[in-house]
């Protein structure tokens, strides 16, 4: 019975120790990925164009000219503080009241309009496009490809154990449950939540170093806990409840308002 996941141990062990390796320039930090950033561009270039296809898209006027002014800037303090990335930085803004934005791997960005009257301002977008692109330059997507690798192969490994038991299938229902259980809230959902602080906290500083007032950060996050309602348990949701988003973001305000101090302050 427990030979299935032994063998299923050893490949999950085996695809992390194989996996494509980045080094994040801004902490030394070695980073593990499902795909090589060849890889996730081609994903991200496909994806964007699924966007261009089958959304309305902004080619001109005050949005776009607004999301490509403060997208130019973040990619700039990006590729100055990261120059190890070769991302082909393309943005996008889709006509939709849909409150929405997100980075693409290799560094397609796509903004909704929906979004705009949340931020309220530009320094409101700049840290929303800071938190999307640093999704991006930290490899969260590719992080999470290979963990929920990993997570399936020790699981079809468990499913096998189970199986081959001499378990009542009441009793293989109830443990295969119990893992499935396991597996969402004990590693997929916390390991999301973790991914979205550090892009919180990257992208402030982000914004900062282009001289984007941070502090708009924890105004949007109120503003985003007034129009999106109720959240699920923050147990339970693949995000932070916007109190704690918010808490949290206060805790990293000291060292982005150095950055911001160090790009002048607001003076642009």
């Amino acid at each position: 019975m427990l030979l299935p996941i032994i063998l299923a141990l050893a490949f999950a062990a085996f695809k992390y120790l194989s996996a494509p390796t980045f080094t994040d320039a801004e902490t030394g930090k070695k980073i593990r990925g499902g795909f090589s950033d060849e890889q996730g561009e081609a994903l991200g270039l496909q994806s964007f164009q699924e966007v261009l296809r089958t959304e309305h898209v902004i080619q001109g006027g005050p949005s776009a000219e607004l999301v490509t002014r403060v997208a130019t800037r973040l990619i700039r303090v990006v590729q100055q503080k990261q120059p190890e990335l070769k991302f082909d930085w393309k943005v996008s803004v889709v006509d939709s009241p849909q409150a929405n934005a997100f980075c693409l791997p290799g560094g397609k960005i796509v903004v909704y309009t929906g979004i705009l009257p949340i931020t309220a301002n530009e320094d409101g977008l700049a840290v929303v496009m800071g938190h999307e692109i640093a999704h991006a330059v930290l490899r969260h997507g590719s992080q999470r490809m290979l963990k929920t690798d990993m997570l399936n192969a020790v699981m079809q490994g468990a499913s096998a154990a189970v199986t081959l038991g001499d378990m009542a299938p009441e009793q293989q229902r109830a443990v295969m449950g119990a893992l499935g259980m396991g597996s969402k809230f004990g590693v997929l959902l916390p390991f999301s939540r973790g991914h979205e602080t550090e892009a919180d906290e990257r992208g402030l500083i982000y914004a900062a170093a282009a001289g984007y007032n941070p502090q708009e950060a924890v105004a949007f996050w109120g503003r985003m806990a007034q129009a999106g309602g109720g959240q699920p348990a923050e147990f339970m949701s693949t995000h932070p409840s916007h109190s704690s988003r918010i808490e949290d973001l206060k805790r990293m305000m000291p060292r982005a308002m150095e950055e911001y101090q160090k790009a002048g302050g607001g003076r642009r």
